[in-house]
């Protein structure tokens, strides 16, 4: 039985009207809303976090899988656990200009996206796309990438819908860890 709220709602700064709710601050989305890891510009050396990461080890660039023209790395901003991207390691922003090697490898990285996500976590369905130029959505517009995000049923639950926020249940670590494990050789 729900019981009548007795306490008054405390002051809080900066959220809008005061009002009885509490707060669930996912601060992490700040970086990415202010522009962190965002080139200055549309060329390779303008500070294209997509081109520095294969620089980094695995662990450091939250790299997944690697492959002779595309890898396969977290989403440092995910939307649900598990969000993958795959990324052409040439600095490209179009699908169309990528050559036959790279279209068919970011195809078959995408399917072992799926199979590791499913065995690591039970997905059981996914999204899957691309936003080409900033008009389209894509946060980095001069280099391509791919998104492959989980879903599970009833994944949409309250959380996002009425509290704007995404509950992951496990540090970006750990979940690179859990899909280096699971991904398929062959």
């Amino acid at each position: 039985m729900l019981h009548p709220m007795t306490i008054e709602p405390e002051q809080q700064i900066g959220v809008g009207t005061q009002d009885a709710f509490q707060r669930l601050w996912t601060p992490h989305r700040m970086a990415y809303i202010q522009g962190e890891n965002k080139p200055t510009g549309p060329e390779a050396g303008d500070g294209c976090p997509f081109c520095g990461i294969p620089d980094m080890s695995d662990q450091d660039g939250l790299v997944v899988a690697r492959g002779k023209h595309v890898y396969a790395v977290l989403n440092l901003y995910p939307y649900n656990g598990g969000h993958l991207m795959v990324v052409p390691y040439r600095h490209v922003a179009d699908y169309t200009d990528l050559d036959a090697a790279e279209t068919a490898e970011l195809a078959d990285l995408t399917k072992r996206a799926m199979t590791a996500l499913r065995k690591a976590s039970g997905a059981h369905g996914f999204n899957i796309g691309m936003n080409q130029g900033q008009a389209a959505g894509a946060g980095i517009a001069a280099h391509l990438h791919q998104h492959i995000v989980p879903r599970w049923g009833g994944d949409t639950n309250f959380m996002p819908v009425v509290g704007h926020t995404k509950v992951l249940p496990q540090l970006l670590a750990d979940t690179r860890q859990m899909l280096a494990d699971a991904w398929p050789t062959d």
